[in-house]
């Protein structure tokens, strides 16, 4: 056994000796686990209300009532993935949207790879940060941060982890500096939201409130995070280009770099104009979407018909032949359907809770905990069952609209403003989906940077807690303002 082997095995230790489930094997028993519940946690409804302002029905405190429970079975359980892409009685859109976005964005990354194109970029993007690439990280970190805090950035970053895996493998960094950077950088700006539409302005518009009120302890959040964000990731990040087996997916070197690698002749590609004007017109793709979704109001419809536009002048541009762009198209979307079929999976949770009738009562039992209590107390409280919501709504505006109805009023009679309530409620959902396995955002990432989830966790965990000490430090000194 040479020494390389025994550090991988060292490094391993407990994975190298026990197989993980797959991604899609924890969600499938996270929707049998939700479905037994069904059966065990009695049925509940509030009355809901149109919100005109909101476009959407909100419950009405102290209307719950309980109901006639609906136990979800075996054939329930089978179809909740497959009702999970098209089912719109949950918080949030369709999933059948965001997959075929992100098949679409398969097909348009897989074309313009094959152009050569991106591995050209890479190849000089990493000369030219020679000694220096670990400054990608802060850099990257805080476009990443803009989007979460402006508009929540979430679905739309997962074409990014296809684009940074490569570059930071280049660097001789891994997939998970990869992941991490789009990954910690959008959610720390998605935590610390300050004007972002589908968090902040829709919780502080249930909860009655100006979006603007506590906005200088969001702004707060939003820089001590991404500070500790970046100084978390780059310390993983030098300490793996120092000695690549402190890696967690060091196992998973050769793979992660034949997969990821494409150009492995050791030449340097030709820089031509045709790839020049391909990457020029790559980049703007991605500057469309985000003023598309920042300013125009577009949603996965019209992102994924703005890629097929701009697959189609690449496809022109580097002169291919109909079965060139055809095939090549295809192969890009078939390297992204695993995570598409991840999306819809992830969805069928929330699809069993709302058809097994027990979200409701969640939510009243999470009423009750925080009646009575003192207002350190109860900010505390409510950023901690906030966290158990977000586990089981991972949707930041569905949870928006499920909560803050019946939280934000209770928050009067502890003597704590409701925007301390808005801030608990969107740190809580910010912080759950950096890790929960209800999100497809995380799952579908994780997958397309080929990181395993539970080696994720572990390795995101410490981060996890020194930003939860971070948020009820905070929340704290509000209350007591």
């Amino acid at each position: 056994m040479t020494t390389e082997t025994m550090k991988q095995e060292e490094k391993g230790g407990f994975f190298a000796n026990f197989k993980f489930p797959s991604a899609y094997t924890i969600l499938f028993a996270l929707i049998a686990l939700v479905a037994l519940m069904t059966w065990i946690v009695p049925a509940g409804q509030y009355e809901r209300v149109m919100n005109e302002d909101l476009g959407r029905e909100v419950p009405v405190t102290g209307t719950y009532q309980p109901v006639e429970s609906n136990p979800q079975g075996v054939v329930d359980v089978l179809l909740a993935p497959i009702d999970g892409f098209y089912d719109h009685n949950t918080y949030e859109a369709a999933a059948i949207d965001v997959s075929l976005f992100i098949l679409v964005i398969g097909g348009f990354l897989g074309l313009v790879t094959k152009t050569g194109a991106i591995d050209a970029g890479i190849e000089r993007v990493t000369a030219r940060l020679q000694g220096r690439e670990e400054m990608m990280i802060p850099i990257l970190m805080a476009l990443f941060a803009a989007g979460g805090t402006i508009y929540g950035m979430a679905e739309e970053s997962l074409p990014f982890y296809t684009l940074l895996v490569p570059v930071m493998m280049a660097a001789r960094f891994d997939p998970v500096v990869a992941a991490a950077t789009v990954l910690l950088g959008a959610g720390i700006g998605t935590l610390g939201s300050t004007i972002n539409p589908f968090a902040t302005v829709i919780a502080a518009n249930a909860a009655g409130i100006p979006f603007t009120d506590g906005i200088m302890l969001r702004v707060a959040m939003l820089v001590v995070g991404w500070l500790i964000c970046v100084a978390y990731v780059m310390r993983y990040a030098k300490m793996v280009r120092a000695d690549k087996t402190k890696s967690i997916v060091y196992d998973k070197y050769e793979e992660n770099k034949a997969h990821f690698l494409g150009n492995q002749s050791g030449e340097m590609l030709e820089f031509t104009t045709t790839r020049k004007v391909i990457l020029a017109i790559f980049a703007a793709s991605f500057g469309i979407m985000i003023y598309g979704v920042a300013v125009a109001g577009w949603w996965m419809a019209e992102i994924s018909g703005m890629f097929l536009a701009s697959t189609i002048i690449i496809g022109l541009i580097a002169r291919m032949s109909e079965e060139e762009f055809t095939s090549s198209f295809i192969d890009g979307a078939r390297d992204l359907l695993g995570v598409a079929l991840i999306i819809g999976i992830a969805r069928g949770i929330v699809v069993i809770m709302d058809r097994g009738m027990i979200t409701d009562t969640i939510l009243n039992a999470a009423e009750h905990a925080v009646t009575g209590l003192s207002s350190i107390v109860f900010i505390n409280v409510m950023y901690w069952l906030e966290i158990l919501l977000s586990f089981l709504v991972p949707s930041s505006s569905g949870l928006a609209v499920l909560t803050m109805p019946i939280m934000a009023p209770l928050a009067d009679f502890a003597g704590v403003g409701r925007d301390l309530v808005v801030t608990a409620y969107q740190s809580a959902s910010g912080i759950v989906n950096l890790m929960t396995p209800t999100s497809a955002v995380v799952m579908g990432g994780l997958a397309i940077a080929r990181v395993p989830y539970v080696r994720w966790v572990k390795w995101v965990a410490p981060l996890l807690g020194i930003l939860t000490v971070l948020i009820m430090a905070m929340l704290s000194v509000g209350a007591m303002l």
